[in-house]
């Protein structure tokens, strides 16, 4: 999720969004074992991981509990998401859970707010966020709003993605683009860069005409707030902007307006200096680009417009 500078929290979560295949994906690892739902909407595996080639690597913390915890905003289809069967599926929890083999714990989501996971993760409530969030200097560096607010968090970078606006279908107003909002009604989710790129725009805008922003807990909440007529235009990451226009109403009540703008990277969210976790995240995610798990994941999701070729560490800018 593009969030402020996946901005904010920011979520740029720049795929075409192909079918969705409903999947019961849990981001766990392990073998076969029967799954069971957690209390925070994630879920974990019921018996214990097998050793992955890269277990030692982790803090030994981790290796000692044999759990990663998730923080994700399980709502930002079809980047992570509760299927009808109620269980968590999406890409990156089959992501988290092809890392979670190469490391050898089990993959725990748990569901937060967008913009409450990276103070879930100072208070060590997670180990790690994995929730469609852009990798921007100012999370590097915890800048929120132009002040420092805390130590930020280090990225390890596993997808690309942009931002779109899109409108009920057949009414756009005239809007193709940011700079055609003046005088219009957005809804976002708050925290995100949509919420942000809202916020620029709004200050460009003749005294009269800004841009009126209503931000939402979830992207879910916003695309019925515009699909009800009380808006008149939507952004959010491109693959969700993309998955909204194409399932919502069977294709009938969204379409997808202008050109995807600020392309960035999706990066797993760990606390600051926290390298040991950050360097065995780096190599399992590399292992799964060499052996092709994670090339079939974004295929399956209809995001493989948005791989990356290798890892990399903070590379937002």
């Amino acid at each position: 999720m593009s969030t402020t500078p996946r901005t904010n929290a920011a979520r740029s979560r720049i795929a075409a969004v192909g079918a969705l295949a409903v999947a019961g994906a849990l981001v766990l690892t392990g073998c076969g074992d029967q799954t069971k739902k957690d209390s925070g909407g994630g879920s974990s595996q019921a018996s214990g991981a097998a050793s992955g080639a890269l277990h030692d690597k982790l803090p030994a913390e981790i290796q000692q509990k044999g759990v990663i915890n998730v923080g994700s905003d399980i709502a930002y289809a079809p980047v992570e998401f509760t299927d009808k069967s109620g269980k968590t599926a999406g890409m990156d929890p089959d992501i988290g859970a092809a890392l979670g083999r190469q490391l050898g714990v089990k993959v725990n989501f748990q569901n937060g707010t967008f913009d409450s996971l990276v103070t879930g993760l100072r208070a060590k409530r997670y180990d790690m966020i994995m929730s469609a969030m852009t990798d921007t200097k100012d999370r590097q560096n915890g800048i929120e709003d132009g002040k420092k607010v805390g130590a930020g968090v280090d990225f390890v970078d596993y997808y690309s993605a942009g931002v779109s606006i899109y409108t009920q279908k057949g009414k756009t107003q005239g809007i193709n683009g940011w700079d055609d909002l003046c005088g219009k009604t957005i809804v976002v989710e708050r925290g995100t860069v949509s919420e942000d790129l809202s916020k620029a725009e709004a200050k460009k805008c003749p005294a009269g005409k800004k841009v009126k922003i209503e931000s939402f807990d979830t992207d879910q909440q916003a695309q019925v707030r515009l699909k009800s007529g009380g808006a008149d235009a939507g952004s959010s990451d491109s693959p969700i902007a993309a998955y909204a226009v194409k399932t919502s109403g069977g294709g009938n009540d969204f379409q997808l307006v202008g050109k995807t703008v600020q392309a960035a990277p999706y990066g797993i969210a760990v606390t600051k200096g926290d390298t040991q976790l950050s360097g065995a995240l780096q190599q399992a995610l590399d292992a799964i680009i060499k052996n092709g798990e994670y090339q079939k994941i974004l295929q399956k999701w209809g995001a493989q417009d948005g791989a990356i070729t290798s890892a990399v560490l903070n590379g937002g800018s």
